[in-house]
């Protein structure tokens, strides 16, 4: 297969095992042009791997891969690199550097070199921060000092002012509030070249022209933004469901059919033995019949157990075609929560105050380090209401919290003892028919916590919070979808319908928002603690 004009990434047969023997992906084959696409898939089926594949840094184990122009690329990791400077992410420092060095009077041919005529580069940097709103920044500020969503967007500038023909970005809105959201989606959606986007965040999926998945090793490319190509799924889901009990109904007529056909065949020959040994008719013609009454059960076995096959590898195909159900299915009427319940008390600063009442979904918004976190904390440790902070006062209700880093589980304890710990008089049927719920079934309950994916760590630490004896009138929630992947996320949502509680939510994916029935939103921003429209509006 070779690249046309229309296609800047073409995988052709792309496999790759790992050492251990492991398949990582399978004869994936794909397109990708001019436009936007986003790749999804559960944690662990291989997005960044694909995405390492196109950049060079893996060679496939099988097939080929062929890229048309430059490539760019956004990692997940960008925030670790601490020690590079705003110029660096935007592409700019050696230039830079080259051009002070020479203001500086340093004529050396090296760096003119480097600076490559480009004589208003400092100018161009500033007038592209200054597009995204971010002017002011200096070009020599380290990133460890930078927001997440400012380390993001200024990487993103410095790889569209590199002009690159394609564009790989790996979860590019994790961790950004909802200003840098709305601005990171304003530059995608510019985007002129081919780009290619791993992201678990509905609203940035929406505005792609294509979505591909990445399942069981293979890869799917749908023409359509995410939302169209989930209901394309739920689509083929249902006929794959109707063509699955259509089969299984198949399969169940002709094994029935072949047990009265056998029936009759075995009275056949009982009233041929009878008329053998009575000796009824001559024994030429007994014996000749007998021969072709054995061949014609013969045929007629071989017919009906081969119609059995055909029917039983029809329910397979079939069965097949279904996904796996990730849904949580759990109600937990114990968790109701009366409307006069008073829960909690948040006061910011100002001495502005909120107060958390019955079975209410509240979300709690603001930009990044405005201090939602340590508000949240206040509620769980009266060491962190510090003077002049702002605080939360816990009333009588019982609350949990789910934090932003999931270190708080046990990594040598079992998933059984998990949830035995926070429910201790719970029995272990219970639990484990609990745990079935949340898709924790049979000797998988024994296994460490330290050995889960993050995926399963996460349902871990949602079924011990949901799951709490006594139960929690109130869930503290914090970024829980950050880097989740789609599943897990439809699987938290899923559980979540069945707690009846009070719902405090930290989280700027306003897509997981609004899925939860958020009732209230409150703003916390410089000016402190207000009540807001989900639209942003006070």
């Amino acid at each position: 297969m070779s690249i046309s004009q229309h296609h800047a990434i073409v995988l052709d047969g792309v496999g790759l095992e790992w050492p251990d023997g492991t398949v990582a992906l399978d004869g994936l084959d794909a397109a990708f042009g001019t436009g936007r696409t986003g790749l999804i898939g559960a944690n662990g089926t291989g997005k960044t791997t694909l995405l390492r594949l196109i950049l060079g840094e893996l060679e496939p184990s099988a097939g080929t891969i062929a890229v048309s122009g430059s490539v760019g690329y956004l990692p997940q990791q960008l925030s670790l690199r601490t020690e590079d400077t705003v110029a660096a992410l935007l592409g700019v420092r050696e230039r830079l550097d080259a051009l002070r060095a020479i203001e500086a009077g340093d004529a050396s041919p090296e760096r003119f070199d480097a600076l490559a005529d480009d004589w208003d580069v400092e100018a161009r940097a500033e007038a592209a921060l200054d597009r995204v709103g971010l002017a002011g920044i200096p070009l020599d500020r380290p990133v460890g000092a930078l927001s997440g969503g400012e380390t993001v967007l200024i990487a993103l500038i410095g790889l569209q002012l590199a002009g690159h023909d394609v564009l790989l970005l790996d979860e590019p809105t994790n961790n950004l509030d909802r200003r840098a959201r709305r601005l990171l989606h304003d530059l995608i959606s510019s985007w002129r070249g081919t780009l290619l986007v791993v992201s678990h965040d509905v609203e940035l999926l929406n505005r792609m022209d294509d979505t591909a998945e990445l399942l069981d090793g293979a890869i799917a490319v749908f023409g359509g933004p995410y939302d169209e190509y989930r209901e394309h799924v739920e689509r083929e889901q249902q006929a794959a469901e109707q063509a699955l009990r259509t089969a299984e109904q198949t399969l169940k007529t002709e094994r029935r059919q072949r047990i009265e056909a056998q029936t009759k065949l075995a009275r056949r020959q009982r009233y041929a033995r009878t008329d053998f040994e009575n000796k009824r008719k001559p024994k030429m013609i007994m014996n000749l019949r007998k021969g072709e009454a054995q061949v014609s059960a013969g045929k007629l076995r071989g017919r009906h157990d081969a119609r059995v096959e055909d029917a039983r590898a029809e329910v397979d195909e079939q069965a097949a075609r279904l996904r796996r159900d990730s849904r949580i299915r759990i109600e937990l009427p114990e968790t109701a929560v009366p409307a006069s319940r008073r829960l909690a008390e948040l006061e910011d600063a100002h001495g502005h105050r909120f107060v958390l009442q019955g079975p209410e979904r509240v979300a709690l918004t603001g930009p990044n380090g405005i201090g939602k976190t340590r508000l949240l904390a206040t509620l769980f440790d009266a060491e962190l209401r510090e003077a002049g902070a702002p605080r939360a006062v816990p009333r009588t209700g019982r609350i949990g919290l789910l934090p932003q880093r999931l270190d708080h589980l046990d990594d040598g304890e079992s998933i059984l003892a998990t949830i035995a710990a926070a429910a201790p008089e719970a029995s272990e049927h219970e639990i484990r028919a609990d745990l079935a719920r949340f898709l924790f079934r049979g000797d998988r309950i024994r296994q460490r916590v330290g050995d889960l994916s993050g995926g399963e760590r996460f349902r871990v630490a949602l079924a011990r919070l949901l799951l709490a004896r006594p139960a929690h009138q109130l869930l503290v929630l914090d970024e829980p979808t950050n880097s989740l992947d789609l599943p897990s996320v439809d699987a938290f949502v899923s559980a979540l319908e069945g707690y009846h509680g009070g719902l405090l939510v930290v989280s700027h994916d306003e897509a997981f928002l609004a899925r939860l029935g958020i009732g209230t939103w409150l703003e916390l921003d410089e000016d402190g603690l207000r009540e807001r429209g989900p639209d942003g509006r006070g």
